[in-house]
């Protein structure tokens, strides 16, 4: 695996809808989960993986551990940056940090396992190249 990959933090920019919010006009906790996911689709996509292809050759990832620690509320209308980077990859599992920020302040931080198997359930290891997009499968 080329280990530049690793750690490399990127961000993605979400503003809260107000479906998003509970009565209280703050950002419902399990909003959190479904941001992880963008921010994480997003590292995968920039860093040339295509989840499109993966499931196509057989391949699905599938989150087995997922936990989210809250700092400060969010609210409607809040732009949010939601920074993700992977931080192992055994070939079958990979492993993402999070961190949720509205500006300067840290919101939430998380952290995810996620394990590539089959249409069976059945864990499957990733080639490099699978997963990263370096051409050659």
């Amino acid at each position: 695996m080329d280990e530049s990959k690793l750690d490399q933090w990127h961000t993605t920019e979400l503003r809260v809808r107000y479906s998003e919010t509970d009565k209280m006009g703050l950002l419902h906790h399990s909003n959190y989960v479904s941001f992880f996911e963008i921010a994480r689709t997003e590292l995968f996509r920039a860093q040339g993986g295509d989840y499109r292809e993966l499931e196509e050759r057989g391949y699905f990832l599938v989150v087995v551990k997922i936990e989210c620690n809250y700092k400060r509320p969010a609210g409607y209308d809040d732009v949010l940056a939601i920074r993700c980077r992977i931080t192992k990859w055994s070939g079958a599992k990979l492993e993402h940090e999070y961190e949720v920020t509205r500006g300067r302040e840290l919101l939430a931080t998380g952290r995810s396992v996620l394990a590539c198997v089959n249409s069976d359930f059945e864990i499957q290891r990733m080639s490099p190249d699978l997963l990263f997009g370096n051409g050659s499968t």
